[in-house]
């Protein structure tokens, strides 16, 4: 199945600004990418209606990605926090609508970093009151034709939804229309036992998926099953992008969420097309 190829700004820069905007999106079209992925850390770091215009000069079709910084939570936090959150996710909701994405991944449950322990009642009890305040943004998306992708992220980012199945517990009553579980190989490498079996799990309900080598480098330079993951979303239906995820060593606003320290490939471009090479001749048929 051929699916389009993408990769986010953040392989080159973080925070995105209206004036990276144009020399990125050119660049990512030179390299033969059709998608880029978009990241708004916080709502007004660049101007959606510009970003479309400027996408729709390079035929690169848009993602957008949303973080959940400190202070930023669905769940365990003052009524004010959650009150801040959802309205931070409805702005970001309205981005996309005018940016002309139709799916908004992120790790929509809490503050990225923020860990604690809980029993099977706690963990259930949390999911509820994420439940409670997923189902109006929820809502609010799906009248707007956008999807949320819900994001399991790993065991050092969050202790509340690290697995396919752990998001599929949470959010399953509002699986469908404006919410769905967005894929991240770097995650599923770490926390899921059987990635094609958690990928099959979540058939009907993959919103985005984003790929990287299992160190958050290339794509293809790695131990990843990549035939064994992309025959599973094929298998499962999948047909949205695959967009490349990594970031620059030492990125100071995503410094501890992506720990990258050292250089994971000779330039950030050879990461980028590298990835993309693989991820052609692998859609293609080309290597086995």
């Amino acid at each position: 199945m051929e699916r389009l190829l993408g990769v986010t700004t953040g392989v080159w820069t973080s925070p995105l600004t209206d004036a990276a905007l144009p020399e990125l999106a050119a660049h990512v079209a030179s390299l033969g990418f059709d998608a880029i992925a978009l990241p708004l850390e916080d709502l007004g770091d660049w101007d959606p209606k510009r970003a479309r215009e400027v996408l729709a000069e390079h035929s690169l079709a848009p993602v957008l990605i949303g973080t959940m910084s400190a202070g930023r939570n669905l769940v365990a936090a003052p009524d004010a926090e959650l009150e801040a959150t959802r309205n931070h996710l409805r702005g970001l909701i309205d981005a996309a609508a005018t940016l002309g994405a139709a799916t908004v991944a992120g790790p929509f449950h809490a503050a990225t970093g923020r860990t604690w322990s809980m029993n099977g009642i706690h963990r259930q009890a949390t999911y509820t009151q994420l439940r409670e305040n997923l189902a109006p943004l929820a809502s609010y998306a799906a009248a707007r034709g956008i999807t949320l992708g819900i994001e399991p992220r790993n065991r050092y980012e969050t202790s509340l939804i690290n697995t396919v199945d752990q998001a599929l517990d949470a959010l399953e009553p509002l699986l469908g229309p404006g919410l769905g579980i967005a894929l991240d190989t770097f995650q599923l490498n770490i926390e899921e036992q059987d990635i094609a079996a958690a990928v099959a799990r979540a058939t009907g309900h993959i919103a985005h998926v984003q790929v990287s080598g299992n160190d958050r480098g290339t794509v293809g330079a790695d131990h990843f099953d990549w035939h064994g993951f992309i025959h599973a979303l094929d298998l499962a239906g999948y047909t949205g992008p695959l967009c490349v995820e990594s970031s620059t060593p030492g990125n100071a606003s995503n410094a501890v969420a992506a720990s990258i320290w050292r250089p994971l490939a000779s330039t950030q471009d050879a990461l980028a097309a590298d990835s993309l090479g693989y991820l052609k001749n692998l859609q293609a048929g080309g290597l086995r």
